[in-house]
């Protein structure tokens, strides 16, 4: 069995209720290493069932700080084109867990449905009393029916449901880095959402020598640029974006990062309440978990304040729809106030243009609190395929230059044992990003 890894690929076919249990091959490993190039792999070899993949890079799940990634590619109802949209918080972590390395999702069930994945099971459920509810009851629900309130779910919101381009996948609650329709591509398969739950073990090629590295690497981490910042706000910051903090703050309350990633992107605001009160509140959800930047800064440059932005969002997360999609199709039609940008809810619309290339615009477009001695648009996606390979939260590697591509091969070698030659990574990097 291949370190860091199940040995297996789930390939469910929805049109015949089917389950194939395939072994991740070794010579699939050493041509694609993992992650958006394996997925790159499967979805062509599947390309006939319109599949979407769900995966996680070679080191997610591990000791590597950063190392929260999961992924979901499939070919984008905006784009046309394959897309890979990143999965963080701690959904990645739960598809390397849940038993297979890979799930591949193609054909079309008959009824809707939800996919149950735990313990190297892939299910086919019955989902027509959730078909029609929001992404919070639904994965309410899917927790309450399995008694675990740990499982992580995918969800295909009323957005998608109705075949919005802005259709986005959800993570449990909030939003993900899907900017591709992907939510919608799912829902198109009749399936609602993906229960994930990772009970499993993988074993570590030498334990000891990839504990010492990843613990030396985040000693050199933790004196980087990013060092005692955290949020949205200081994310901002970083980037040029000065008067975000302004604006957001009043209704800050608490910062959170993905499994492992030692910067907390993500900020949860109060829309009720104190946001300064610590104690558990009295209203069931009070706000909303901002999970990328793009989102609440275009509805602040509409000229939004910050509760009617925060308002939104949270109400695109309950319906799983693209918010920063939502502000960018605001902006082209000219629409500057509250009121209009929900009327663009229910459009069915989308920005003329969707995003360009394979990799989510979630992520800056230029490096956060570092020097990486280079920018413009082919280091990013070099940078960003090098994250989707290898699993490394997307923000995390715009401001970690100490995690280089010499690093994670010695890391890939230690902990998978696996040998990757410098012109190897070359070519799944480079057609990765093109």
């Amino acid at each position: 069995m291949p370190y860091l890894a199940s040995d297996k690929i789930a390939v469910i076919d929805l049109a015949t209720g089917s389950v194939e249990e395939l072994p991740l091959s070794e010579e699939l490993l050493n041509s694609r290493i993992g992650g958006a190039a394996v997925a790159q792999a499967l979805y062509a070899e599947h390309e006939e069932g319109d599949p979407l993949v769900l995966g996680a890079g070679l080191l997610t799940g591990t000791l590597l700080s950063g190392s929260s990634l999961g992924l979901i590619s499939g070919k984008s109802p905006r784009t046309g084109a394959l897309a890979h949209a990143p999965l963080t918080l701690y959904a990645g972590l739960e598809i390397k867990y849940s038993g297979f390395d890979y799930i591949v999702i193609k054909g079309r069930s008959a009824e809707p449905v939800y996919l149950w994945v735990h313990d190297g099971i892939a299910d086919i459920e019955p989902a027509a009393e959730i078909w029609n509810a929001d992404v919070w009851t639904a994965t309410q629900e899917v927790r309450k029916a399995m008694g675990d309130e740990l499982i992580q779910t995918l969800v295909a919101g009323p957005a998608a449901v109705a075949g919005s381009p802005l259709g986005q996948v959800m993570i449990n609650f909030w939003a993900s880095g899907d900017r591709f329709g992907l939510g919608s591509a799912l829902a198109a398969k009749n399936v609602k959402l993906v229960a994930l739950r990772g009970m499993g073990l993988i074993e570590i090629n030498d334990p000891e020598a990839y504990v010492a590295a990843c613990v030396g690497l985040l000693g050199e981490l933790k004196s980087g640029g990013w060092a005692g910042k955290k949020g949205l706000m200081d994310l901002a910051a970083g980037l040029g974006e000065a008067d975000f903090a302004a604006w957001l703050a009043p209704l800050a309350h608490r910062h959170r990062a993905g499994f492992n990633t030692p910067f907390a992107a993500n900020t949860f605001v109060f829309l009720e309440g104190d946001p300064k009160e610590l104690k558990e509140p009295a209203a069931p959800e009070p706000g909303v978990l901002l999970t990328d930047l793009d989102a609440p800064l275009s509805l602040m440059k509409l000229g939004l304040d910050a509760k009617e932005a925060c308002a939104i969002i949270r109400d695109c997360a309950k319906a799983g729809l693209d918010a920063a999609g939502l502000a960018e199709l605001a902006a082209a039609g000219g629409v500057k106030d509250a009121a209009g940008v929900r009327g663009l809810m229910s459009a069915g619309d989308a920005p003329a243009s969707g995003p360009a290339g394979p990799f989510s615009p979630c992520a800056p477009d230029k490096a956060a609190f570092a020097d990486f001695g280079q920018g413009g648009p082919e280091w990013w996606r070099r940078r960003m395929a090098l994250a989707y390979v290898f699993g490394l939260d997307p923000v995390f590697a715009l401001m970690s230059p100490q995690i280089d591509e010499a690093k994670l091969i010695e890391l890939a070698e230690v902990g998978a044992g696996l040998s990757i030659a410098p012109a190897t990574l070359e070519q799944v990097l480079s057609g990765l990003a093109g």
